[in-house]
């Protein structure tokens, strides 16, 4: 008794396979692509982060030989690429270099590294360090906004962003 539904049920699942050849062979076929599309992706990020890196590093080479404009163009570009490790990381050696000597550019590249996919503690943190910026140059009435909106986004920045405000 128990070896024939043993039989039976073998039966109803080979039954069902051969019925469902085709749906089967498309969700394995389907799963394979998903899963090398997925290895693809990870190693193609992979790829354009080290190139990031490197560019990173080469800049920080030429600035330590007082080649200012190489530097900057390969910060900028490291900005413009939206990376969100060396984007922030390349705006701060601009800044703190003097490498652009334009406010006007500055502020763009502000601009471009806060629509980059950061999570919102870092996009306050680039805030606040624009709010910096707005204030050295001159423009406090939107350096003191940009500090307000950190103050009320109850952001960990929020003492340091008061404590600034007060000046």
């Amino acid at each position: 008794m128990e070896n024939e539904e043993k039989i039976d049920f073998f039966e109803r699942v080979e039954n069902s396979v051969k019925k469902n050849k085709n749906i089967l062979l498309t969700i394995l076929t389907l799963t394979i692509f998903i899963v090398i599309g997925v290895n693809y992706l990870n190693y193609y990020q992979k790829s354009k982060n080290e190139k990031i890196s490197e560019k990173f590093v080469q800049a920080g080479i030429y600035l330590s030989l007082d080649k200012k404009e190489e530097s900057k163009n390969i910060y900028e570009e490291i900005i413009i690429s939206k990376n969100k490790f060396y984007s922030l990381l390349a705006l701060n050696n601009i800044i703190d270099n003097d490498l652009e000597k334009n406010n006007e550019e500055v502020l763009k590249l502000f601009d471009i590294v806060e629509n980059t996919k950061i999570d919102k503690e870092q996009k306050n943190l680039v805030k606040l360090k624009k709010a910096l910026y707005l204030i050295k140059i001159s423009k406090d009435v939107e350096g003191k906004k940009l500090l307000n909106e950190i103050i009320s986004d109850n952001s960990i920045w929020k003492e340091t962003a008061s404590e600034i405000s007060k000046f």
